[in-house]
């Protein structure tokens, strides 16, 4: 069942990538809706196209991959209709997107605070003792000393340096956020903390949320909704609740029967 008024809306979507060997379809017609404040889950296996969706929301694709057909609706707009300008001011304002490795998002010539004063100055004409406010503020709310706008990437846990990505993600209050596998990378103490940080954050900002990820009971404790998809299909969509309690596709059914139990008999 999808949303009334969605915030996103992606109808037959069609990703194509130019091979040696002719063109390879990797998103087959795919439709999704997010609702306001809502966080949808993506799930599937490694290569099914879910960032192949991801980087075709943000228009990040370069060739030799390209959409070949569908249309992305954001509040009604084509985003695949947007000018290069209206692209970039929509970017960070609009919809933002934290990547699984925080590392190859930060670069790692320039402190925390550059890095955001270079998103305020082009996005807000923000000044440097402005921007570092702003900046030490997103970095509080993520639970990072204000001390560490200073500190360059690498001298950041790794749990630390996802908490900036997603910190500068917020910074000019997007609508949407899209996160291609965003705790893969950390430990699962760290991953909950982070996924905890998200949702509260979702509560009081009023984002809503693509969460992709091949790991469908990490996602099935925080979505709203969740679909699975399957070769470049979304195969089976719905409430979390109901595709844990009642999945209707078989491979539904293979991915839980795959998550590893704690419960049972000792061997």
């Amino acid at each position: 069942m999808e949303t009334d008024n969605p915030l996103l809306s992606v109808q037959n979507l069609c990703v194509d990538y130019l091979t040696p060997n002719g063109t390879f379809r990797a998103v087959r017609n795919v439709s999704l809706d997010i609702g306001q404040n809502e966080i949808l889950g993506l799930a599937g296996e490694s290569g099914c196209g879910k960032s192949t969706i991801a980087f075709s929301l943000m228009r990040l694709h370069r060739p030799p991959a390209f959409i070949s057909a569908g249309r992305i609706l954001f509040e009604g707009e084509d985003v695949l209709a947007f000018s290069r300008r209206r692209l970039e001011a929509w970017r960070w304002s609009g919809a933002s997107m934290v990547f699984q490795s925080a590392m190859n998002s930060l670069n790692p010539v320039l402190t925390v605070f550059e890095q955001f004063r270079d998103m305020l100055a082009r996005h807000e004409k923000m000044g440097r003792d402005a921007a570092r406010n702003r900046a030490g503020e997103m970095l509080a709310m993520v639970g990072i000393p204000q001390d560490r706008l200073d500190a360059y990437p690498h001298q950041l846990s790794g749990g630390m340096r996802q908490r900036v990505v997603l910190a500068m993600a917020l910074t000019l209050k997007p609508r949407l956020v899209v996160m291609d596998e965003p705790t893969t990378a950390l430990d699962v103490v760290v991953q909950r903390e982070i996924l905890q940080e998200i949702v509260a954050l979702r509560k009081t900002l009023g984002f809503s949320v693509l969460f992709i990820t091949h790991d469908l009971a990490l996602m099935a404790q925080f979505a709203d909704r969740i679909a699975i998809m399957l070769e470049g299909r979304i195969v089976e969509k719905g409430e979390a609740q109901s595709l844990v309690a009642d999945p209707q596709h078989e491979y539904t059914r293979r991915l839980w029967a795959a998550m590893p139990r704690i419960e049972g008999a000792a061997a």
